[in-house]
């Protein structure tokens, strides 16, 4: 199904509960002898997919992310991470917030992805600096974005 965003003031934070974070995928990879200290920076790739239930009144956030650390010739092999988590939201209004028209097509209140987006990215923020600890990695935070950029490529 396809998702279109529209807007209107019927959404409120307060009608939705997060019902479960599942990680299914953790995998950090690095070599013994890699050097924290010269990592110069990070490279980053995530993306984000949300999914609907209409009838349950759930959301679904599929978040991906791979980092690459960047040593800058320093180390001979990067460290790399790989993440998939799972959020499932319930929305009380959702049939308020995501209406699908005549061509099959789901109109998303924005201010409902917004929110998904902004929960979602931000609780992964803190399950990666908990699951990076003690790792090649672990001075790796998921810096803050505009949640919306997150949505973008996904319309």
């Amino acid at each position: 199904m396809n998702i279109i965003m529209h807007d209107n003031s019927i959404f409120s934070p307060e009608k939705i509960n997060l019902l479960d974070c599942k990680i299914i995928k953790a995998e950090v990879e690095m070599s013994e002898n890699f050097d924290v200290n010269k990592v110069a920076g990070y490279q980053l790739d995530n993306s984000l997919q949300l999914g609907f239930n209409l009838e349950d009144k759930l959301a679904k956030a599929d978040f991906s992310i791979n980092i690459q650390s960047d040593s800058n010739g320093g180390n001979e092999i990067e460290a790399s991470a790989c993440f998939h988590l799972i959020f499932i939201y319930r929305v009380e209004n959702l049939e308020e917030l995501a209406i699908p028209d005549k061509n099959n097509i789901l109109n998303v209140n924005p201010a409902l992805a917004n929110a998904l987006s902004s929960v979602t990215y931000s609780t992964s923020r803190g399950i990666l600096i908990t699951r990076l600890q003690g790792t090649a990695l672990q001075n790796f935070i998921l810096p803050i974005i505009n949640p919306n950029n997150l949505l973008r490529s996904k319309k």
